[in-house]
């Protein structure tokens, strides 16, 4: 066992495939910063807002006024440097740090693709992405190499296959495969798409469309690495993905899901889309094709796979942390972000907030929309986290208004995947009691009936 490991880190294969996803992934970055700029989403939701909800521990992580538009540059510009390979590795860093804190600003914001672009650009950093076809490689030949060590590749895949599997894992659920839900919700909705809004309004293909999107999510990483199974497996890639753009707005995610499933192909595909890139470009590929191998040094070589070895660890295991708490996860959420739950809930909420005056009893209700925007309210009214920190902003705002003696309660209503609209938090709780931690929030009632799955 020990030798057949050795062994496999001290493959090498050709460094084409990362070089290929290195073009693709800075291109698709540097798009999807350009989109959000020109839809002015950057006003929209880091600017405009007066508040903005924080994840826990990064509370420090704040938009920075009209500055924002400058990070939102400094991202698009080290998205542009990594797709061509230009200071690599001062990009790639600059590009992590500036998406992760873009990512950081506003916790409304969440989207499980923005995570994985952040973990996928952190785990770039120690990848040999620029070692072949790129600027760097071109300006310097002791920086140019042909062939890499196998693991830098697989590290790539293993990472896709993660986010594939576990999605697919998340979906064994009761309410996804015997109720269909969220998809009955959803589908009928799309009456208005040309062709296919019909289709969408016939109840079994909600079904069949919850069945497959398991089935998919499970079996597609290893047909891709099949190499029998590997085209079928792609073009699979390809009408899911152009599907789910379609019918859902999940901006860039389908295209950069599609771009990055080509790694899985031989080196010789690869060399062939190389190849393409060189006649558009102008570009001598024959320069980077030197047959050299790159060989880390023992000492550096073993910190690096320890990095990238702890961060897979950390990614296996992180989204079972679920495990730890009590009740319905889909209900309290506890442990649902960032373990690749995509898509997988209808909530709807109504919170209305109290504050008490304890010495007096003196009361007031709170209009959310004087200090939230509609969508921001939209997510903390089902979001126990949400309603906890706006719970406490409340509080010191009205504290500053000359206000003393402050309770903060809430009443709130939520529908989950179809179900009634049902007490969600307890009436009766000082939300100022509790501060927002990892450990289980007692305030959340109990959701009083049972998704059965994973």
């Amino acid at each position: 066992m020990r030798s057949a490991i050795t062994k496999y880190f001290n493959s090498y294969t050709e460094a084409a495939p990362l070089a290929v996803f290195r073009i693709g992934f800075g291109i698709m970055m540097l798009a999807s910063i350009i989109r959000f700029w020109l839809n002015g989403w950057i006003e929209k939701l880091y600017i405009t807002p007066k508040f903005h909800f924080s994840y826990y521990g990064f509370e420090w992580v704040k938009p920075l006024g009209d500055f924002t538009y400058l990070l939102f540059v400094i991202c698009g510009i080290s998205a542009f440097f990594v797709a061509i390979g230009y200071k690599y590795r001062i990009a790639i860093i600059t590009f992590f740090l500036s998406f992760t804190y873009i990512e950081l600003m506003d916790k409304t914001t969440y989207l499980n693709h923005y995570y994985f672009i952040s973990i996928l650009s952190f785990l770039m950093i120690f990848l040999p992405a620029s070692v072949y076809y790129s600027v760097d490689a071109w300006k310097n030949t002791k920086q140019s190499f042909q062939r890499i060590p196998r693991w830098c590749i697989d590290a790539i895949k293993l990472m896709l296959g993660i986010v594939y599997f576990y999605a697919g894992l998340a979906k064994i659920n009761s309410d996804w495969l015997f109720r269909a839900m969220p998809l009955k919700i959803w589908l009928p909705s799309k009456y208005d798409i040309p062709f296919l809004g019909d289709f969408m309004q016939q109840e079994w293909v909600a079904y069949a469309f919850s069945w497959s999107g398991m089935l998919y999510d499970l079996f597609i990483p290893f047909l891709l690495l099949w190499k029998r199974t590997r085209l079928f497996a792609f073009i699979m890639v390809i009408i899911f993905h152009v599907m789910t753009r379609v019918l859902f707005p999940i901006g860039m995610f389908p295209y950069i899901m599609i771009v990055s499933a080509l790694i899985f192909f031989s080196p010789e595909v690869h060399h062939k889309i190389l190849q393409k890139i060189s006649r558009w470009f102008r570009i001598r590929k024959e320069k980077f094709d030197n047959e050299l191998s790159l060989i880390y040094k023992p000492f550096k070589r073993k910190i690096l796979t320890s990095i990238v070895a702890g961060f897979f660890v950390i990614q296996i295991l992180f989204p079972w942390r679920y495990l730890l708490y009590p009740g319905e996860l889909f209900w309290t959420e506890e442990g649902f972000r960032f373990s690749w739950r995509v898509m997988l809930m209808e909530k709807a909420g109504y919170a209305e907030f109290k504050v008490v005056d304890a010495e007096t009893g003196k009361r007031f209700y709170v209009n959310n929309s004087d200090f939230l925007t509609p969508f921001q309210e939209k997510q903390m009214s089902f979001q126990p986290d949400f309603i906890l920190e706006y719970a406490h902003f409340l509080a010191d705002h009205f504290r500053k208004d000359g206000h003393e003696n402050i309770e903060v309660y809430v009443e709130s209503y939520v529908g989950l995947n179809g179900r009634k609209s049902v007490p969600y938090i307890s009436p009766d709780v000082n939300l100022l009691n509790f501060a927002d931690t990892f450990k289980h929030k007692t305030f959340i009632l109990p959701f009083n009936d049972e998704i059965k799955g994973l």
